[in-house]
Formats: C-alpha cells, sequence, structure tokens
C-alpha cells in the first residue's frame, strides 16, 4: 500500500477524508453514504476540496486581502502547471488557525491530506474535479475582493446572487454532473449538462432564504439581495432584527420563489442521470427532496427564518424521504416532490 511524506498510508487518507465529510456537512455526508465505490471516494475528496474554501471565505477573523490571498494560493496547489505546492498552503494557512479547532477548520487544517488523496485518483476523475474547484476557488477570491470595505459580501441585486451562487454550488453542479455522466449516453450527458446549474442553485438558493438571520450573525455574510430589501424600506443592516420580519418576509418569500424556478430543471437533472461507476439516484434525489420540504416549510413560516434563526425540516421527514430509497425499486421522483410539497413525506 502506497505511503504519502507523512507515513500515512493512502488508505488512511481516504478514511480521514470519509470521517471529516460526515462531521462536516449533513447533506453531502446523506449522499454519500448512498453513493458505491469508486464514486464515493470522488464525490467526497471533491466536496472537501471545495470545503476548505468555503471556510476560508466565511472566517470573519481572517482581513479580506489575506483571504484572497490564501484563496487564490490554494487554488495554484490545484494547478499541475502551478510551482506552489500545498505546503506552502498549509504554511500560509497556519497563522489563521483558530485556536481550538471546530470540524471546518481540521479540514482545512488537513487540506493536504484531501489533495494528497485527490492527485492519486484516475485521470477521468482529476480533470472532473480539478477546473470546477479552482473555479469555485477562484470565484470565492473575487467576491471577497469585491466586498473587501465591508468586512464581508453584501449582495445587491438578485442577478449577483445567483453570480455568487454558480461559484459557490454551480460549479459543484458541474463537476458532479463530468463526474456520473462519463458512461451516460450522449442524450443523457446532454440533459444532464443543461441543468446542472438548476441543480446546484436551487440547493443554494435555499441555504439562502432559509439561513439569512445566521449568514449575518455568523459569517458577517448578507445573501440577501439590497434591491430587494430596498423595497421593503431595509437594507443590510436590518437583516436578522426580529424588529424587522414583517418587513424580511417578503425578501424571503422572494428567493424562495427563485430557489422554487428551478426544480424543473433540476428533476430533469436527476432523471437524466446515469447509475454507474458507483453512482446511484438516491444520492442526488434525497437532498432534492429535502429541499422540496424546505422549500414548503420557507413558504408556510418564512419569519422562522428571522425569529428562529432558519427553517429546518424534521428528523422524522428526513428518515421518511431515505427509506424511500432501500430496495431495488427507484421511486417516482416527481410523485415524490408533489406530495412532499403538500405535506412532510412521514405525515401521510
Amino acid at each position: 500500500m502506497s505511503q504519502n511524506h507523512t507515513g500515512r498510508s493512502s488508505q488512511e487518507d481516504i478514511e480521514w477524508c470519509y470521517d471529516a465529510v460526515h462531521r462536516v456537512s449533513r447533506t453531502f455526508s446523506l449522499t454519500i453514504s448512498e453513493l458505491d465505490e469508486p464514486m464515493a471516494r470522488d464525490i467526497c475528496v471533491g466536496y472537501l476540496l471545495c470545503r476548505v474554501a468555503d471556510t476560508i471565505e466565511d472566517a470573519g477573523h481572517i482581513p479580506p486581502a489575506a483571504q484572497s490571498d490564501l484563496l487564490r494560493l490554494y487554488s495554484r496547489t490545484l494547478d499541475p502547471e502551478a510551482d506552489e505546492s500545498v505546503r506552502t498552503f498549509d504554511d500560509a494557512v497556519a497563522e489563521w488557525l483558530p485556536d481550538t479547532l471546530t470540524d471546518d477548520w481540521e479540514v482545512v487544517d488537513n487540506a493536504a491530506r484531501a489533495v494528497g488523496v485527490f492527485r492519486s485518483l484516475d485521470n477521468h476523475a482529476l480533470e472532473s474535479i480539478r477546473s470546477p474547484v479552482r473555479e469555485l476557488v477562484d470565484g470565492m477570491a473575487m467576491f471577497v475582493d469585491r466586498y473587501a470595505d465591508d468586512g464581508g459580501l453584501r449582495i445587491k441585486t438578485l442577478d449577483e446572487l445567483e453570480e455568487y451562487c454558480w461559484y459557490a454550488a454551480g460549479t459543484v453542479g458541474t463537476l458532479v454532473t463530468a463526474l456520473v455522466s462519463h458512461e451516460a449516453t450522449e442524450e443523457q450527458t446532454a440533459q444532464m449538462e443543461a441543468n446542472a446549474r438548476a441543480f446546484a442553485l436551487l440547493l443554494q438558493l435555499v441555504n439562502v432564504a432559509k439561513d439569512a438571520a445566521t449568514d449575518i450573525e455568523e459569517e458577517n455574510n448578507v445573501y440577501l439581495p439590497l434591491e430587494l430589501l430596498e423595497e421593503e424600506g431595509l437594507d443590510h443592516s436590518d437583516v436578522g432584527d426580529p424588529d424587522n420580519v414583517d418587513a424580511l418576509v417578503p425578501v424571503i418569500e422572494r428567493v424562495t420563489a427563485r430557489a422554487e424556478g428551478y426544480l424543473d430543471g433540476a428533476q430533469t437533472w436527476l432523471e437524466a442521470m446515469p447509475e454507474t461507476r458507483g453512482n446511484t439516484l438516491s444520492a442526488w434525489a434525497i437532498p432534492f427532496l429535502l429541499a422540496v420540504g424546505t422549500i414548503r416549510e420557507l413558504r408556510e413560516r418564512p419569519a422562522d427564518v428571522i425569529e428562529q434563526g432558519n427553517v429546518k425540516i424534521t428528523r422524522d421527514e428526513v428518515h421518511a424521504v431515505c427509506q424511500q430509497f432501500i430496495g431495488d425499486g427507484s421511486p417516482p421522483i416527481g410523485d415524490l416532490r408533489h406530495r412532499i410539497r403538500q405535506q412532510p413525506l412521514h405525515e401521510y
């Protein structure tokens, strides 16, 4: 079994990657648990590479100039033509590591492990992952620079929100599509490529709507567009204030509606997806259906985003959704979507 420069085996690093994903992401933990090899490993590593950048971008204690420098350095470590090594990134990020590492910061501190596993992948996986991840990282650096004087992101328009969502999630949709379409037909590939953006933006816009209050509190980022806030007599500084709930509700509803507009395209992406190389329908249908349930909750109780910090569906409903994919059958996604949009699945 091969070993890296630390003396650890490659298998140890792969196992660490799986453990890390299960600790930092509830949604991707569900996805990876539903995948088989080699897709599980490829998606796991691709996600962790993105998570390193996301943690740095969200770090309020790092000055914007240092954030963008770290992000661009990290991007170069993934470029086979560049001179920088991941050890250079490790040295640069070390001074910004918190005294007590959260799970997210442990991933940053161990970026070399994820990068090492990434470099061990086959050529198809390497090329499928590298370009989208670098686009994500470079896009995040661009947004940090754009709002450097504000100390955090302050999205101005719906179009800019979708631009940000493209870098934060659309690129991941491209990554996943490239991996899962490797053995697809031309028709399947065309359908997936045409709708990958819809699948990714659906999930990201739902996150923007449900986490609006926590994003400003924990990250000093406001993704609710200023143009929508101004229509209600508000600005970015009013987000998260319980005194502004009545005025903020229409803004939450507008972003939710934007997310809902991507449901058809996301479903088309799912239905075109082949189940090859360890890929499974359930891995991607589960987050899709959980997003449908979250949209339902956002429609029914948008004020909870501000009053309670976010909107979530229950563990019982998550369990009920996952149970639909036990066994060999493939449940009709459209039917499940319709039922979940009406009421929680476990209540039927």
